[in-house]
């Protein structure tokens, strides 16, 4: 710093009220107090995104550990269906049932039921 303005915050109090942050997705105006002003940890995350400094830090942690054999690069793949609630099935959706689609819809019905009355 070239004598300007105020000394910066300690990096180690703001990065860890950034990591507290992160961690709770709380708003940043709801950060504790042992962090300091909310505006100045915001501030100095924003810059430090900007000029990916996160990034270089990021990089540098993961050569770092992989050279030690800290690091285990296991790719893993999850099948995971989350289904909707019974009750959204079938839901109408607004514009989506018009024109063309409400056509092809509407001539299946009609298939559906002709082929019903001749199968009896």
């Amino acid at each position: 710093m070239d004598g300007r303005g105020r000394p910066w915050r300690d990096h180690r109090q703001v990065v860890n009220g950034v990591l507290w942050r992160l961690r709770t997705g709380a708003p940043w105006r709801d950060l504790p107090e042992r962090y300091g002003p909310w505006q100045t940890v915001y501030e100095r995350f924003a810059r430090w995104e900007a000029d990916d400094t996160w990034a270089k830090l990021l990089e540098h942690v993961q050569i770092r550990d992989d050279a030690t054999g800290r690091v285990e690069w296991t790719v893993a793949v999850d099948s995971t269906v989350n289904r909707a609630h019974q009750h959204a099935a079938g839901a109408r959706k607004r514009g989506t049932w018009t024109g063309t689609n409400s056509k092809i819809r509407a001539a299946r019905r009609r298939a559906r039921h002709s082929a019903g009355l001749g199968a009896g």
